[in-house]
């Protein structure tokens, strides 16, 4: 039984967000309620969306609203000396004004205390199904402003959830969500697994491994049109896809020769390129930004190591030899850092390498940390975990300093992918 479902009501309990760790160092905030002009019923509560992400990103340290000096909602209203003391770098004060039902405008402004002057300001439409997202798009503005750095809290998440009861066939779960879990809408929905989940460029389409009919096949779903084909469905393996950063190509893992080795697929002409060739498990492609190189996890050495390639094929050079076990590669956007999954006995953690010096850091604790995929902005890693025996999402940035741990009611959730920017 399969079911394509994209854009129905959510009917699944969102992921609950927990702070496992907070990062020394992270910058004061204060988020003041914003004020509320009109009548309104079951609104997102917009300040206390964007506190939510300023914490999430580690970088920052909201004041609890029950320890703030003062609730100010026009910059005339600040008292520039009494935050300074306090020690508050930047507030952020807004109204959320209705315009009738189902109809706001949202307005926020964004001051650098130490300065004494309003730094950021915009006023944003918004109605019910878009005021979470106008929230993190706010989310976004402030933290650029202040990082200099995109924020990338506007932007989705994908996963696979399971649930397995006794007496009752399996149920699996491709779903998409907001990054702090809410929204979550359901892609698919399956008896059989799905795995591999992975965003193309623009955020329009999903490509996945579904199992649907007892044997693994490659599809790609547009999830506003719902359309959804299989592009490969070779005898063996058909895995691990993951898009070009043009969106023209997949390059996955087939065993259609017998081995499994790292292939592209050309999505328009369905085009097959084979890149290696090896007697070893070649898998779990990944892309170099430029779209030039690929790298993928290879056992031809005896354990599972990574390896980059050219994206025409050639001869592929081995990039890990800390550990025994490295496996799950993905580069960061801007090239400069590399992500896997390491593994010692039966301990398997996240780690990063700095591809210009070669140097790895443990991030996670592990046991059993999987399937990194970094934050469009490369400020955080997105992973799946265990929580009590129970499959978890979990996040750590790439500094290793800020953790948190995503965890849904009923049933595991694993294989998370991070999302584009929005277009």
């Amino acid at each position: 039984m399969l079911m394509a479902l994209f854009l129905l009501p959510a009917a699944q309990a969102a992921l609950r967000v927990e702070i496992t760790k907070g990062a020394d160092g992270a910058v004061p905030i204060a988020v003041v309620p914003f004020e509320l002009l009109g009548n309104a019923a079951n609104t997102a509560n917009v300040s206390d969306i964007i506190a939510a992400d300023l914490q999430r990103s580690g970088k920052f340290s909201p004041i609890e609203k029950s320890k703030l000096i003062a609730t100010p909602k026009d910059l005339e209203e600040v008292n520039y000396k009494l935050w300074r003391i306090a020690g508050v770098d930047h507030l952020v004060i807004g109204k959320l004004k209705v315009l009738k039902p189902n109809q706001y405008e949202v307005s926020f402004r964004l001051i650098d205390v130490f300065k004494g002057v309003q730094v950021l300001g915009y006023q944003f439409a918004a109605n019910d199904n878009s005021l979470r997202g106008i929230s993190h798009h706010v989310s976004d503005l402030i933290y650029e402003k202040i990082t200099g750095q995109k924020g990338a809290f506007d932007t989705k998440i994908a996963y696979v959830t399971a649930e397995r009861k006794q007496g009752v066939q399996p149920s699996y779960k491709l779903q998409v969500a907001d990054t702090d879990g809410y929204n979550s809408q359901t892609v698919l929905n399956s008896t059989q697994p799905i795995m591999s989940p992975s965003w193309s460029p623009d955020g329009s389409q999903l490509a996945y491994v579904s199992f649907e009919k007892r044997k693994p096949e490659i599809y790609v779903q547009n999830l506003y049109s719902q359309q959804r084909d299989k592009v490969t469905s070779f005898a063996g393996i058909n895995g691990a896809p993951v898009w070009s950063p043009d969106g023209k190509k997949l390059a996955l893992t087939l065993s259609k020769k017998g081995n499994p080795d790292i292939y592209v697929l050309t999505l328009a002409t369905k085009k097959l390129k084979q890149i290696t060739k090896h007697w070893g498990i070649d898998t779990e492609p990944s892309w170099s930004p430029d779209g030039n190189e690929i790298v993928f996890t290879s056992s031809r050495t005896g354990k599972p190591q990574i390896y980059r390639v050219a994206a025409s094929g050639g001869s592929p050079k081995r990039l890990t030899f800390e550990g025994r076990y490295n496996a799950s590669p993905e580069i960061s956007s801007d090239g400069r850092t590399l992500i896997f999954v390491q593994g010692e006995g039966n301990v398997f953690k996240i780690a990063s390498m700095d591809l210009q010096s070669g140097y790895v850091q443990t991030l996670t604790e592990g046991p059993l940390d999987e399937s990194p995929s970094f934050s469009p902005n490369g400020a955080m890693i997105l992973y799946a975990s265990t929580d009590k025996f129970k499959g978890v999402l979990a996040a750590v940035s790439t500094d290793g300093r800020f953790k948190q741990k995503l965890v849904l009611s009923e049933g595991d959730v694993r294989e998370p992918t991070w999302g584009p920017f929005r277009k």
